[in-house]
């Protein structure tokens, strides 16, 4: 807020200011915690925890116990990768139809379906890509794509389940398009109109007054992409639904594979029995947090530069 605050503004201001304390206060809290609870498995395993793809539990004999999610960090790249891939063009194909096509009696209707699409429960992802998409991606994508491109590294392994790689990365890109949308729609509506007249009285076509639009919005799409990248390496239970939880290190996108988020909801029930399993669970945690955090606080700072440099003109 700019300029000399008013009596009451201050005073709203100082209400405001315990909220902000308490989520700092809870951001701080749980960095600690995870940071406390992982860090005798660090001590232990060093920089192999993270290196390495073993997962031996031991419920008599702790000596015998040793950990490293290897696996699950890359299929975590994996499949946010996947959903990357698949979210960020439809996600400005949507952008351009909702703003440049819709008639203006709908568009509050389509932009309504989109966000409620972005808050409806994971689980129900989840079960509609398990028991429905799979068989599916497996019957008509998978299969024909490895019978005719078996020689590529990422298609070489044959589908045996629907549950893969793969599908989690389809069905998390499904979950992100609404997200990534409503940033790249966002960051197109706010242009100015004097740039849209001034291209349009240049006597731009319809494709060359998209394409400079877009290009106007390159800092919000980045933007777009690395919070859309957070956010689905951080989602969980549509992801241990559909990629196959298994410990397998694969380039194959065919096979059953974890992320960190998936192995701690499958492995957190049973952690209790082991004597380092839990601290194991709290790096992981640890480590996608980090991620998180740094892709996360990349992506707003460069869409706060982006809305400022609007904001100035």
């Amino acid at each position: 807020m700019k300029g000399k605050m008013s009596r009451k503004d201050k005073l709203f201001l100082y209400s405001l200011l315990p909220f902000g304390g308490i989520i700092l206060a809870l951001f701080i809290l749980l960095f600690k915690t995870l940071a406390e609870n992982s860090l005798p498995i660090f001590l232990r395993e060093g920089i192999h925890f993270i290196l390495s793809n073993e997962w031996k539990p031991s419920e008599t004999n702790p000596s015998l116990e040793y950990y490293g999610i290897l696996s699950p960090i890359v299929g975590t790249i994996y499949t946010s990768l996947i959903a990357l891939i698949i979210a960020l063009p439809l996600s400005i194909a949507l952008t351009i139809f909702i703003n440049e096509f819709l008639p203006y009696n709908v568009k509050d209707l389509f932009i309504n379906l989109v966000e409620i699409m972005a808050g409806l429960p994971t689980v129900i992802y989840g079960l509609w890509g398990a028991f429905v998409l799979a068989p599916i991606l497996r019957d008509y994508v998978m299969l024909p794509i490895h019978r005719y491109l078996w020689f590529i590294p990422f298609f070489s392994c044959n589908p045996l389940s629907p549950l893969t790689i793969f599908t989690a990365g389809v069905i998390l890109a499904i979950m992100i398009t609404p997200f990534i949308t409503s940033i790249i729609r966002e960051a197109y509506e706010n242009i100015p109109l004097t740039y849209r007249e001034a291209i349009l009285s240049l006597g731009a076509t319809s494709y060359e007054y998209v394409k400079i639009m877009l290009s106007m919005i390159k800092p919000a799409v980045i933007a777009a992409i690395l919070l859309g990248f957070g956010r689905a390496a951080g989602e969980t239970i549509a992801v241990s639904m559909t990629i196959g939880n298994s410990f397998s290190l694969t380039t194959c996108l065919f096979a059953p594979g974890y992320t960190i988020s998936s192995l701690i909801a499958n492995q957190f029930g049973n952690a209790g029995f082991y004597h380092y399993m839990m601290n194991a669970l709290y790096g992981a945690g640890l480590i996608l947090l980090l991620v998180g955090v740094v892709l996360n606080t990349i992506g707003l700072y460069v869409l706060g530069r982006w809305r400022k440099q609007f904001e100035e003109f």
